[in-house]
């Protein structure tokens, strides 16, 4: 009788176990699946760190590029795109027309700053049509064009619609300096042209500019070159701004530009231009403004507030004081003027216009961090010589 009451106690304890095993054992497999699900759609984090209008989230097999109010005026937008690897399946749901299948064989732009980033991830040899051919500054992309490999594809409103059919892009990276851009932007997207906005010119920060490097290494799955490549240029400037505030013993006051007719268009405090100064140690004449757009000023006002400015930078086209002051005569009473502190970023410049400030210097804001340092500051860099700037004589 003992021995049959304990046969039956372990049956009884036996099928507990099972009966638990089995309730048990596919609540494990939900509880894991679950777990894999998350992990897919919860990103790594995020890998953009100075860019404000500019971000990328890694997922597993895909990431998603966010584009934040890519025009001048924008205001609660954004451009999303899935970056997938041929073969991989987009996640459930997405729509197949912020599909961008990576890595990229075939683009378009309509910036130089675009160029420039291509260039340095050894991808040229796939662009295949630009907007503005000749104000290309690489050599090795206007050998391109010499060759017939990048064709010239229009303005805007006169883009040329026949050629980019048949050069079939996969897609077309753009820039809008207002909402009207959004014209042959439709235009483009109703040819079925994936349209890219790249909003790289309107970073305040120089580092969050050349950040947009990272764009186009995930858009040719060469992530790790690019990250090479920002970081390099990140330690460089950090080192240099750190530097200069150290060492700058003064902050020289600076001027930048040049009337268009009787109207000075001002860059502002918050600006790209403004924070390259402050951090090579000067003082920018409008460095308490704030704006999204250049600031329209009389000339006779930036006259009397720039009269006893220390320096002059990006003085338009200008390649001599005879040109500034044929433009008004009142600009050689400028302190700058006379002193002859007259700078301008043209030294890096083609006949036809191309000019490489606004290529490379994008992509190497410490270069151009040190051009402007040593302009101002000669005493800490003695015998340097200045790359994308040249003095006005």
């Amino acid at each position: 009788m003992i021995f049959t009451w304990k046969i039956a106690d372990f049956l009884v304890r036996f099928l507990k176990i099972c009966l638990l095993f089995i309730i048990v054992l596919p609540l494990s497999f939900t509880c894991k699946n679950k777990t894999v699900r998350n992990i897919h759609e919860i990103p790594q984090v995020p890998i953009v760190s100075k860019a404000k209008r500019l971000k990328i989230e890694l997922y597993q097999g895909y990431s998603q590029v966010s584009v934040f109010n890519p025009w001048q005026g924008a205001t609660n937008i954004v451009q999303k795109w899935y970056l997938i690897k041929e073969g991989i399946d987009p996640p459930a749901g997405t729509d197949e027309s912020e599909v961008i299948r990576v890595p990229v064989r075939n683009i378009m732009c309509m910036s130089t700053t675009h160029l420039a980033m291509i260039s340095a991830l050894g991808e040229a040899g796939t662009v295949t049509g630009f907007s503005g051919t000749g104000f290309i500054y690489g050599d090795d992309l206007r050998e391109l064009v010499e060759d017939g490999a990048i064709r010239e594809i229009g303005y805007d409103d006169n883009l040329n619609k026949e050629l980019i059919i048949k050069l079939h892009p996969d897609l077309i990276m753009v820039y809008g300096v207002g909402g009207e851009s959004a014209g042959y932007v439709g235009k483009l997207k109703e040819l079925g042209i994936k349209v890219v906005f790249n909003a790289d010119y309107l970073e305040e920060d120089p580092l969050g500019k050349a950040e947009w490097i990272r764009l186009l290494g995930a858009l040719y799955c060469k992530e790790h070159l690019a990250d090479s490549i920002f970081r390099e240029t990140e330690k460089k400037y950090i080192d240099l701004r750190k530097l200069m505030s150290e060492k700058a013993r003064e902050r020289p006051d600076v001027l930048l530009g040049l009337p268009f007719k009787d109207t000075w268009y001002i860059s502002s405090g918050n600006s790209y231009i403004s924070r390259l100064i402050n951090d090579a140690g000067g003082n920018y004449l409008w460095q308490t403004t704030e704006s999204s757009v250049s600031l329209p000023t009389a000339l006779e006002n930036v006259y009397m507030k720039a009269l006893n400015a220390d320096f002059w930078l990006n003085i338009g086209t200008a390649d001599s004081k005879t040109q500034i002051i044929s433009i008004d005569p009142r600009l050689a009473d400028l302190q700058s003027f006379k002193k002859g502190n007259l700078y301008n970023n043209t030294k890096r410049r083609k006949p036809d216009g191309g000019n490489d400030y606004w290529e490379g210097g994008c992509i190497n804001p410490d270069i151009v961090l040190k051009d402007i340092a040593t302009i101002l500051h000669p005493e800490l860099f003695p015998g340097d010589e200045l790359i994308f700037y040249k003095k006005l004589n």
